[in-house]
């Protein structure tokens, strides 16, 4: 069978992918070995900088596109880890490694579900594959880098571990540099005017203030406080300035620009945010990827944590093998039925939005 031939290449990719380090701009060598595996499969490739991306071979520009993405960047080793992160080992069921789960499982599961259709003539849609870098960091040198490169996309597959359940919606982040302003005098005389004060006040803002609109699948905008400090060295001195930052989880009911006008109107205290790239993102129940998910059976939930999805300007969903509670745990692993899973899943997906049997 196609499946089992498909498997057990993605296995020995993703074991090899394992043994080669890809921290965060590091991905050099997980990128060659990309590249080798589409050349050995007969694919034409493309490579820019440490992103790997191919068209299917009878891909038709007249045609809408599909682009299935994930990425082959990891975290470093989680300090607890008893194993070699960097040795694929195989027990109980279970491949152990470094980027196993996060994101391996559902790099190599997309690879695989590509390949499986990459000879299909007449297909409706294209597909396109991107194996891209510095998702871990949210990096301008990964899956940005490539959009320009490729042909316009009408919807995405994000590969990420979900359980092989459809993540339609995701959460995006905004981090915001606040600073409150006083004037700096000495502790002892009434004098000055404490910024510290003043920041309390606005923190005491971003505790309490709910955005009205609650998200079907994501629940509340979320904005949590969660650093503070003055350049004070010494006790005695009332601080002119007082800086704090504040983490925003934005939702689908919000854009991250009427987020931070709604912020500014409300708090008195200086707000630059350090990015507006980090978007939140939903695929409406409708969609036909959503609608073949529900026919096989899938979940569908929205997901608290934020990925590449963030930065594809289409309507993606984000599913994929293995579990997000072990990415960047030691000893991570994924299970390899939950690979044959994460094949079989893409495959039907892509089968059912095609119209093939």
């Amino acid at each position: 069978m196609w499946n089992q031939q498909r498997y057990e290449d993605a296995v020995q990719l993703l074991k090899t992918l394992i043994a080669t380090p890809s921290f965060s701009k590091e991905e050099d060598g997980t990128a060659a070995i990309l590249a080798g595996f589409m050349e050995d499969h007969g694919v034409k490739y493309h490579r820019h900088l440490n992103n790997v991306w191919a068209l299917n071979r009878h891909f038709d520009p007249a045609k809408p596109t599909i682009l299935l993405n994930s990425h082959h960047d990891t975290v470093k080793p989680n300090p607890q880890y008893t194993r070699d992160p960097f040795a694929p080992t195989v027990e109980d069921g279970k491949l152990f490694g470094l980027g196993s789960n996060d994101a391996g499982g559902c790099l190599v599961s997309l690879i695989a579900a590509f390949l499986h259709f990459y000879e299909t003539e007449n297909l409706p849609y294209n597909i396109a594959i991107a194996a891209t870098a510095e998702e871990e960091i949210s990096g301008v040198n990964g899956i940005e880098s490539v959009l320009p490169l490729l042909p316009e996309i009408d919807f995405a597959i994000v590969g990420e571990p979900t359980k092989t359940d459809l993540a339609i919606a995701e959460k995006g982040l905004m981090v915001l540099d606040c600073v409150a302003h006083g004037k700096a005098g000495h502790a002892a005389r009434d004098e000055g005017d404490n910024a510290v004060y003043h920041a309390i006040d606005d923190i005491n803002w971003f505790r309490n203030y709910r955005f009205p609109n609650v998200s079907e699948t994501l629940g509340p905008v979320k904005m949590s406080v969660t650093v503070v400090h003055t350049s004070n060295k010494a006790h005695n001195v009332v601080p002119a300035e007082c800086s704090f930052v504040v983490d925003c989880r934005a939702t689908d009911q919000y854009t991250l620009e009427e987020m931070l006008g709604t912020i500014r109107a409300n708090v008195k205290c200086d707000v630059k945010p350090r990015s507006m790239r980090m978007r939140p993102s939903f695929i409406p129940k409708e969609h036909p990827l959503v609608q073949a998910g529900i026919g096989l059976g899938k979940q569908l939930y929205g997901s608290p944590t934020t990925s590449d999805q963030a930065l594809i300007p289409a309507t993606s969903v984000k599913v994929g093998p293995g579990d997000s509670a072990r990415s960047h745990s030691a000893d991570e692993f994924i299970y390899l039925d939950e690979i044959r899973q994460g094949i079989d899943t893409y495959i039907r997906l892509l089968s059912v939005v095609n119209g093939v049997n």
